[in-house]
């Protein structure tokens, strides 16, 4: 039966009590005058859950218009659900706890908007609940979602979870960050304390210490042992991005009329500087080498550094994956995650159509995270070759390994035949390289190589600054790297495309060959015609030009 046609109606009663104490209700005789008693709405509710039968009952009504006002609201709640007995059953729910608690009955569009996104419909969602609620529906790639779900399992539902959605402020959000910079302060504290402990835990000099140093020893040690262990701090970028999860659920919530306004958005951070690119040169690599410290996040290889690491690569069996990475700039992902089919020798290019990533540890396959990210990329003739002795040397891999199964398995052994997988990079057996093997390879062959530290995403960056020693700007290199704004390309690399400038000019000037004077020799005397000066003759040959300043070529631009 259609929940509008429930029993359910208007009556009118009074509160008058005959002789023996007892209501008269509906038997008050003066009930036929205009003004006595007052008027009451019934309205039979879905049953609960255990099917027990339920009542909408409430009374005082002066007018009859007001009963009827809101007997029309509870029936057209009551349409709401249709067939769906679950939400008749919350709707019932929510009926029963407005009449309990003298609740104003809601309007029916209201409870509708609520029964669509599965909230409670008393009003009183959590921001924690909407939480659960936004992600339980989240479409986007897995990797994502596990950012989404770390955001709100670490800070968002600690901190603001237990506030009612429809209540929270930009001071509980403010708050919520305040806290987070408080613990930082007292973990960059700990860690540096850490630190300190760990100097006094190790011994001074090789040998076996003695009975005197090994007892001091112990006792640092035992300190060290009751110290909180290292923790990263939640840094300037991680702020952005879980203010980006709570204003990304605010927003479906704003979208879905249960609030109207955007805590998050009004909060103020300090801004997540990216890191600029900077390019290793003579002075960065000494200054490395004798500190150990690395000038940016982000430090670059000059074409020659590059080179002699992927001469030293070269024996490796993933130093195509290394080349095509250093050359056109592939993220690990994309690399790993390439198939033969994408690849086109004639055309001399590939397209980035999959990617494999790490969740948690488990490689997954999935598309590229931006439209702009897939898509086709140019390669040079020589990452051609590379790629095609690569083809060769893992079909010779495929066949040994598909002779060696067959051999095992006349053995007794249970060894498969080689996985066609149609990747690029693969291990021994044809499989997916998990990303991690191929990070560890890259930082194997940089230290025997001796090259200062760089990152493996960093050969990305150099790909850059390729685009920029071949003569391209830095729209070439946002087409190269398949960025999706120019802005972001500019913000990341511009620094080092003006290392590259200087590099580059000072190479130009270079190349024109001059037999320049030491600083030491004093310039040969000027030759004065008889006649005195003329101004209109050009300066004599023998002049040096002030410009020139004599020395050797600029030291940031060795490459």
């Amino acid at each position: 039966m259609p929940a509008s046609r429930r029993a359910g109606g208007i009556s009118k009663r009074c509160e008058c009590r005959g002789p023996d104490g007892k209501l008269l209700s509906n038997a008050c005789p003066q009930l036929t005058k205009k003004n006595h008693g007052a008027h009451a709405v019934r309205q039979e509710l879905p049953p609960t859950a255990a099917g027990t039968r339920r009542t909408f009952r409430r009374t005082g009504y002066a007018k009859v218009t007001d009963a009827q006002g809101d007997l029309t609201k509870l029936q057209g709640i009551l349409d709401l659900p249709g067939d769906d007995e679950d939400a008749a059953r919350r709707v019932g729910d929510l009926l029963q706890d407005v009449m309990r608690r003298r609740l104003d009955i809601p309007e029916p569009v209201e409870v509708s908007r609520k029964l669509g996104v599965g909230v409670p419909l008393d009003g009183r969602t959590t921001v924690g609940d909407w939480l659960d609620q936004v992600m339980a529906k989240k479409a986007t790639r897995t990797t994502t979602n596990h950012g989404y779900e770390s955001h709100i399992r670490v800070h968002l539902k600690p901190a603001i979870g237990h506030l009612r959605l429809d209540r929270l402020g930009v001071g509980h959000v403010q708050d919520m960050f305040d806290a987070i910079d408080d613990r930082n302060d007292v973990t960059a504290a700990e860690n540096a304390a850490r630190h300190e402990q760990v100097a006094r835990s190790k011994r001074g000099k090789p040998g076996a210490p003695k009975a005197a140093e090994r007892a001091k020893l112990a006792a640092e040690r035992a300190k060290l042992a009751e110290m909180p262990p290292f923790r990263r701090i939640t840094g300037p970028a991680t702020k952005q991005a879980i203010r980006r999860t709570l204003r990304m659920a605010l927003n479906k919530a704003i979208a879905g009329q249960l609030i109207t306004f955007n805590a998050a958005q009004h909060v103020e951070l300090a801004p997540a500087a990216r890191p600029k690119g900077l390019l290793w040169t003579d002075e960065r690599v000494a200054r490395w080498r004798e500190t150990g410290a690395k000038p940016s996040p982000v430090m670059v290889w000059n074409p020659a550094q590059l080179g002699a690491f992927l001469d030293e690569a070269e024996g490796d069996r993933l130093y195509a994956f290394f080349h095509l990475i250093a050359h056109h700039g592939l993220r690990r992902g994309e690399g790993v995650g390439q198939d033969w089919a994408n690849f086109s020798a004639t055309r001399k290019t590939i397209l980035v159509a999959t990617e494999i990533v790490v969740d948690g540890w488990t490689p997954i396959e999935t598309t590229p995270k931006t439209q702009d990210s897939a898509s086709t990329v140019k390669i040079d003739a020589g990452t051609v070759a590379v790629l095609e002795e690569h083809r060769a040397r893992q079909r010779a891999e495929r066949d040994a390994w598909n002779a060696r199964a067959a051999a095992e398995r006349e053995q007794g052994k249970d060894t498969p035949d080689w996985v066609d997988t149609g990747k690029m990079f693969t291990t021994e057996s044809g499989e997916w390289l998990h990303p991690d093997v191929v990070s560890k390879a890259f930082r194997r062959i940089m230290e025997a190589a001796d090259l200062p530290p760089i990152n493996l995403r960093d050969l990305r960056h150099g790909a850059a600054a390729l685009v920029k020693a071949g003569g391209g700007d830095m729209n070439d290199a946002k087409v190269k790297l398949r960025h999706s704004t120019y802005v972001l390309t500019a913000d990341t690399y511009m620094e080092l495309f003006e290392e590259y400038e200087d590099e580059l000019t000072e190479k130009a000037a270079a190349a024109v060959p001059r037999a320049r004077r030491g600083q030491s020799e004093a310039p040969p005397p000027v030759a004065v015609p008889e006649t005195g000066p003329d101004a209109s003759q050009p300066a004599s040959a023998d002049v040096d030009d002030p410009t020139v300043r004599p020395g050797t070529d600029n030291a940031e631009g060795s490459a």
